[in-house]
């Protein structure tokens, strides 16, 4: 290992410099607490931007090894990687849902970069086929090192804490995790690898233990898959209904497995001993084209009913792809597997970049048109105004709701504004500056006064009071107690007897006895959330609080907040209510 050190260095010093960037920034924010605030956000950007760069700095790296000009790769690279720093948010309120639908699918993208770019033009596709596998068993042993490696560091510290009474502080591990499971994975990697494209390429044996896995474990879940898809397929067309939203994970799952069990046995489809793999091969694309036509009806009933989201344009983006990949294999002669990963990366990098079409646009001007069809349709417009007071369903109060948070969050907030009144307007805008978008679901939800309770089989209502009391002056007690969450909790004060039962699942929620005199704090907690019966969500209110003279002391207890979590035909204990262990105040008279 250490005879290869000197080489790797000189031959990957973007690839590690750009783990050990990121291993760094996620130490940064490692304090034991998982709370980040704005210096620990930046800190995040650097480290996911430096993450994807491993595998940037690492495919052009490759594609250098082809053709030569490195320095101008790296260059090129480094200048991506910053102005994609500069497209993710500054602050983390504003790091919301539609950036994971940026970040994921770059990271696949440039993963499936390594696999091909240094095998455009080039025909010996035996060559293509042993870089991906060398690829792919460098990574399963990378894995299998760095959780070893992981696991015996992380023990050895902690029985160096233990038994010398070091007493380490919780961040040393999470920092310890994050340098080894960056960098070290990154350097373990590159030992695997050697001297790159040179060694990756080298022709070799197929190894016996991928021939097993592919003949005796990927094969007969692949068949499994598809009798179940099967049979699912036939019960749809014997009852006429449309698909479940469901089929459309398990058709991607049987495509994505198969075709990795294609490029898995590839070169056997040469040996003539070896019949089963060709028939495996010619099969599998025809057993595919009924199931893609399932999963377009599938992913068209979703997107007809509530229009485009990122998650269904990209589903809908993979079942173009998948036709795309059987019309080539089934209908031309000389195929090549290298078509698999191009084709996967352009279809990605459209839905990314291109102009009008790209998953972003399609998604907001897709909920943009629901909103207004829903609107109308249920004529909650006056003047071109929300009419708050009309009557209204609560499943269509709930898809308004959801759909101006879908857009507050992609920065449509201009195009709501229309849709409200002037007073309604600065509510929306003071949220959409705070960037607390589920109080912009809440608040809109709430604004419907006149709700419908539908009969829904099973959902889930959710209220939660939250004071907006941070600070309880203590200047007219004399004691502080924190309320643990306890059936008997017991204490003897100037003489008396102190009890205190705080047993959230049986039928008095919250009790205070003194000596012989109880306090139940049930019709209290009951009578403020029935001031909110029938809305939802967050709801902030002044203060929770309530006072009650009990024998020699006066008594005042402080509550956070009182959260009421009921589902329907769902029995839940004590109807699903709950709260944060309050503060009681003590006085004595």
């Amino acid at each position: 290992m250490f005879g290869k050190t000197d080489d790797i260095f000189r031959e990957y010093p973007m690839v590690l410099l750009m783990a050990f960037l990121a291993a760094v920034s996620f130490m940064a924010t490692a304090r034991g607490n998982f709370n980040l605030n704005h210096n620990d956000f930046v800190f995040v950007k650097f480290g996911l931007v430096s993450c994807l760069g491993i595998s940037l700095m690492f495919g052009l790296k490759i594609l250098s090894q082809r053709i030569g000009k490195g320095i101008l790769f790296e260059i090129l690279g480094v200048i991506f990687l910053i102005l994609f720093y500069y497209l993710l948010p500054e602050t983390e309120k504003y790091f919301t849902e539609p950036y994971a639908f940026l970040l994921i699918p770059t990271f696949i993208l440039s993963h499936l970069l390594v696999s091909f770019i240094a095998f455009f033009g080039e025909k010996k596709e035996l060559n293509f086929w042993q870089y991906n596998k060398n690829l792919f068993i460098n990574i399963f042993l990378t894995s299998v090192f760095t959780g070893v490696l992981i696991g015996g560091v992380e023990l050895a510290i902690l029985a160096v804490d233990k038994l010398f009474d070091f007493n380490f502080n919780s961040h040393y591990y999470l920092q310890t995790f994050y340098f080894l499971a960056i960098f070290g994975s990154c350097f373990i990697f590159l030992l695997f690898n050697e001297k790159g494209l040179q060694d990756l390429e080298k022709d070799g044996n197929y190894p016996l233990i991928l021939k097993f896995f592919t003949q005796y474990i990927l094969i007969p879940l692949l068949l499994i898959y598809v009798v179940i898809l099967y049979f699912d397929g036939a019960k749809i067309l014997i009852n006429w209904e449309l698909p479940r939203g469901w089929v459309s994970y398990l058709v991607l799952a049987y495509s994505i497995v198969g075709i990795l069990g294609l490029l898995l046995v590839h070169p056997l489809k040469q040996e003539a001993a070896k019949s089963w793999v060709k028939i495996f091969s010619k099969i599998f694309y025809y057993t595919m084209i009924p199931l893609i036509v399932l999963l377009f009806i599938a992913i068209f009933t979703r997107i007809l009913q509530y229009g485009y989201t990122e998650p269904r344009y990209f589903v809908l983006l993979l079942a173009l792809w998948l036709t795309a990949v059987v019309l080539y294999f089934v209908f031309t002669r000389r195929n090549t597997i290298k078509f698999i990963p191009m084709s996967l990366f352009a279809f990605g990098l459209f839905a990314l970049i291109f102009p009008y079409l790209n998953t972003f646009s399609v998604a907001k001007r897709s909920q943009k048109t629901e909103l207004q069809k829903i609107l109308v349709e249920n004529k909650l417009l006056e003047n071109g105004k929300i009419n708050f007071a009309k009557k209204v369903s609560d499943t269509i109060a709930d898809e308004i709701s959801d759909k101006f948070k879908f857009l507050a969050e992609r920065k449509a907030g201009d195009f709501l504004f229309k849709y409200l009144k002037a007073n309604d307007q600065k509510i929306f805008a003071k949220n959409i500056e705070k960037a607390d978008f589920y109080k912009i679901e809440n608040d809109i939800r709430n604004r419907f006064s006149n709700i419908e309770n539908t009969n829904r089989k099973t959902g889930e209502i959710r209220l939660e009071l939250v004071s907006l009391a941070k600070f309880e002056s203590i200047e007219n007690f004399d004691y502080m107690i924190n309320v643990p969450y306890s059936e008997e909790n017991k204490f003897i004060l100037n003489g008396d007897k102190f009890q205190i039962n705080n047993q959230q699942y049986k039928e008095k929620l919250l009790t205070i006895k003194i000596s012989d005199k109880e306090w139940n704090l049930t019709p209290f907690i009951l009578q403020t959330l029935k001031k909110y019966e029938g809305q939802k969500g967050n709801i902030e209110v002044t203060e929770i609080t309530a006072e009650k003279d009990l024998g020699n002391y006066r008594l005042k207890i402080v509550f956070a907040n009182l959260v009421n979590e009921k589902m329907d035909n769902v029995k839940m204990l004590n109807n699903g209510i709950y709260y944060s262990p309050p503060i009681l105040l003590v006085k004595k008279k």
